[in-house]
């Protein structure tokens, strides 16, 4: 059950700790887009999230992986000038042969930022890379997402997990 639990959790990516990821020599971070970066059914993202990303970028090379259609993602990486993985199969380790064909990094210098347990913090763990769960942004989600939510809600029960108990 251990591969389920984030190394840290943070109420939104407003709130992660960048300056302990890269104390902790991350040089990639990997965001889920759908409620970890932006609402389901937003068409952009909004210029809060636009200034982060491009105050992150002064220190490290930033990713969106997302299992959602190529059409969309495509277009948000295109928004925002990051490089955007689309049908990543989330949690599958697809992402790791994306990244390392065209990237030179080891996964102990990746960090995923993700909403859900079941896709994104699941496979940042089984690649090795560093975990970090954050809130959904809203409460609509994708209607493939509402298994995961239910199966999510039972394995953070037996791992002891709780919305809304942050932790570094």
């Amino acid at each position: 059950m251990g591969l389920f639990r984030p190394k840290v959790y943070y109420k939104s990516i407003f709130d992660v700790n960048y300056d302990r990821l890269k104390n902790n020599n991350i040089k990639v971070i990997i965001f889920d887009l759908d409620n970890t970066i932006m609402k389901v059914d937003d068409n952009v993202p909004s210029d809060k999230v636009i200034k982060l990303f491009n105050k992150l970028s002064n220190d490290f090379t930033l990713f969106i992986a997302s299992n959602n259609i190529k059409s969309r993602v495509r277009r948000i990486g295109k928004y925002m000038n990051v490089h955007a993985f689309y049908s990543v199969g989330k949690p599958s380790k697809k992402i790791r042969k994306l990244l390392l064909n065209k990237y030179s990094v080891e996964m102990k210098e990746v960090a995923f930022i993700g909403d859900q347990v079941m896709t994104d913090i699941f496979m940042g763990n089984r690649l090795n890379a560093y975990t970090v769960l954050v809130d959904p942004m809203g409460e609509k989600d994708l209607k493939i997402t509402f298994f995961n939510r239910c199966m999510e809600k039972i394995v953070m029960k037996i791992i002891k997990l709780k919305r809304g108990e942050y932790y570094e």
